[in-house]
């Protein structure tokens, strides 16, 4: 897993939402060992610690070559990025391009959403 670094949230005595979209992430079908492209919304409420776009760019970009199925990538992707971070709410979307005629959209979520 590539590193994500963090930073101190400027106003933690307020709740917002942060979101970040990644148009260009790309994953591996374990069954055909075809890419699957996606576009992946990271939203999340912070606590402490925000991510830094640097990091999260490149720790998106590990999964180029990892064999994984949709649903294990959107929930990794949560499990992870909130161990990083701790938020007081964050989802993971996972909108995967058409294959064989089928669009995938897979959302996971973690925490309260005030």
């Amino acid at each position: 897993m590539a590193l994500i670094d963090t930073f101190p949230n400027p106003a933690p005595h307020r709740d917002y939402v942060i979101t970040h979209v990644c148009p260009e992430f790309t994953s591996v079908c374990p069954k055909t060992g075809q890419p699957d492209f996606a576009t992946i919304e990271l939203e999340y409420i912070p606590d402490q610690l925000c991510i830094e776009l640097k990091s999260l760019k490149l720790y998106y970009f590990s999964f180029r070559n990892q064999g994984i199925f949709y649903e294990a990538v959107v929930n990794r992707l949560l499990d992870e990025l909130a161990e990083a971070c701790r938020p007081r709410w964050m989802r993971v979307t996972g909108r995967f391009n058409t294959r064989g005629g089928i669009h995938s959209v897979v959302v996971a979520e973690t925490g309260r959403r005030t």
